[in-house]
């Protein structure tokens, strides 16, 4: 298990930008998860959003988001990030971190550490 600190939400006009952050801490090598991003809005499931691989070479984002959110880490410093641009007010939710064992997983149940969460709205 590893836990998992997000930060970084707030609240945004539409078409701006945040970024949030994952840092990770655990007695396991950070390189060894996969990384994932999902959000969950009020009366929603959890979705997915994007995911990155142990050593960022392979990226995965869900449609909706694709050519707006860029996810990436930095295996120095135990986090994981979204840049998240030309927010829409749809994408307002909570977003959480996750990580998986395998390479690069995309199903919520694939994922075994969960962070607390951040909230993101976007205004329109």
């Amino acid at each position: 298990q590893v836990h998992l600190v997000e930060s970084g939400g707030g609240l945004v006009q539409a078409g701006g930008s945040l970024r949030l952050s994952c840092a990770a801490s655990g007695r396991a090598a950070f390189t060894m998860y996969c990384m994932g991003w999902f959000r969950q809005a009020p009366g929603k499931e959890r979705e997915f959003v994007a995911a990155i691989s142990w050593h960022s070479v392979s990226t995965y984002y869900v449609d909706s988001v694709k050519d707006r959110f860029t996810i990436s880490r930095d295996n120095a410093k135990n986090t994981s990030y979204l840049q998240m641009n030309s927010l829409k007010p749809e994408d307002s939710a909570v977003y959480y971190c996750a990580a998986a064992d395998t390479y690069l997983a995309t199903v919520l149940s694939d994922f075994h550490s969960w962070g607390q969460g951040t909230q993101v709205t976007v205004s329109s």
